[in-house]
């Protein structure tokens, strides 16, 4: 049983990972996507890891699901950080946005620029 949940959980990741690689191609501009990159890559790859976990567990390898859970944890904490990090540091170095984008709200915010 164990085994069937977890093959559906890293399923489920590799249907997030892959439509976040389409959004890294198909859409327009850096900010957008690093949005597709972070959640739709974070999701799936803690989907994948907690199935991996799943079914270490279920069999035996408690070792191998602790390293899934503990790596889950790592992308849950720096893929965020790292996203975060990189369109800040592109808005300050002025990669423009997207002409179709409607709203800045980073501008409007009223943060000096450094």
């Amino acid at each position: 049983m164990s085994e069937t949940i977890g093959y559906i959980l890293i399923s489920i990741g590799v249907v997030f990972d892959v439509l976040g690689c389409i959004g890294l191609v198909r859409l327009p501009d850096v900010y957008n996507r690093l949005q597709a990159a972070t959640k739709c890559v974070t999701l799936g790859t803690c989907m994948i890891l907690i199935g991996a976990a799943v079914i270490g567990f279920g069999s035996g390898a408690n070792a191998l699901a602790t390293k899934a859970l503990i790596c889950t944890v790592f992308v849950l904490l720096t893929s965020p950080t790292g996203a975060h990090a990189l369109a800040r540091g592109s808005y300050k170095a002025g990669v423009p946005l997207w002409r179709g984008s409607v709203i800045d709200e980073y501008r409007k915010s009223g943060e000096k620029e450094s």
